[in-house]
């Protein structure tokens, strides 16, 4: 098939290889435009669109699809399909209904749960036992289309970066699937009830309120690892948690309990595993307290 391919972070690049790994002829892939990034704040190509040049696939990044002559540039591509993976950018109804068989999303959740931004995140720190994606037909509403394919798997102890690469692959096999069936694959319109949103993530979602329960600051923990990190600070220094074990002890709520940085909760304690001070890489909590100790009974904010 011809196929537009729309996708900005690493989360779409598997989806991009795997169709150009099926013998389909990906014609474009659009990306969101370069950002600043690192020390130089040099602007730095997306995922995809390093992807996509290593593939000889010619990039297009427009800002946005308001301007008539992107509309139109995108419907004169003449393409099959296109298949969207967290692109970021609103795609109007001229551009969803111009390839033949549409636009086809790959959503990181179990439609119509979690709908939106951070599906990833969102069922972690709910504590939802499984997710997985969902391959869905796009429509003008926020992940409202109709569903093409569903795969799920058990969330467990993952945190949110070892979830996201693990959809990343199913939703890139899923979308395979799909495409090799158009247009005989059987929609299903999605049900009204169990619908949630997935809101874009807060970087202040990610400081430690030790007052709240040990098991939901696990979780915590581990939907914002690798990034944002979730974190506390002691001295005026910022430290992120990357992992930490629930303990079943109790004290003084955000209070160390022992010189092994186990802290207090306002229902049980956690201990980090793995910890990062600022400028520093991450390293295991034990390693870091052997030059920075934190005796018991240290206060954390």
């Amino acid at each position: 098939m011809r196929v537009i391919f729309m996708g900005t972070p690493d989360f779409a690049v598997p989806t991009l290889r795997a169709i150009v790994a099926a013998g389909h002829e990906v014609i474009v892939a659009y990306s969101q435009p370069p950002r600043p990034a690192g020390r130089g704040r040099k602007l730095q190509p997306s995922s995809v669109h390093l992807a996509a040049e290593e593939l000889g696939i010619p990039v297009r990044t427009p800002p946005s699809f308001k301007p008539q002559e992107e509309k139109d540039a995108f419907a004169a591509l003449g393409a099959d399909v296109a298949v969207v993976a967290a692109y970021g950018l609103l795609l109007p109804v001229a551009v969803l209904e111009a390839p033949a068989h549409g636009c086809l999303n790959v959503h990181g959740s179990i439609l119509p749960r979690w709908r939106g931004a951070a599906p990833v995140q969102r069922a972690i720190l709910a504590g939802d036992a499984t997710t997985g994606v969902t391959i869905m037909h796009m429509e003008k509403g926020l992940d409202t289309g109709p569903m093409l394919l569903k795969r799920t798997t058990r969330i467990d102890a993952k945190n949110a970066g070892e979830l996201t690469d693990e959809i990343a692959a199913m939703g890139a096999e899923a979308m395979v699937e799909v495409l090799s069936r158009l247009p005989r694959v059987r929609a299903e319109i999605q049900p009204v009830e169990g619908v949630t949103y997935a809101h874009k993530i807060d970087k202040a979602e990610a400081r430690i309120d030790f007052a709240k329960g040990a098991e939901f600051i696990e979780r915590q923990i581990r939907a914002f690892a690798p990034r944002p990190g979730a974190f506390f600070e002691l001295e005026g220094e910022r430290i992120r948690v990357l992992a930490a074990d629930v303990i079943g002890r109790e004290g003084a709520t955000a209070t160390t309990l022992d010189d092994r940085l186990t802290i207090a909760c306002g229902f049980g304690a956690i201990r980090p595993t793995l910890v990062q001070r600022a400028g520093k890489p991450a390293m295991d909590t034990a390693a870091m307290l052997r030059g920075y100790p934190i005796p018991a009974g240290t206060e954390i904010r």
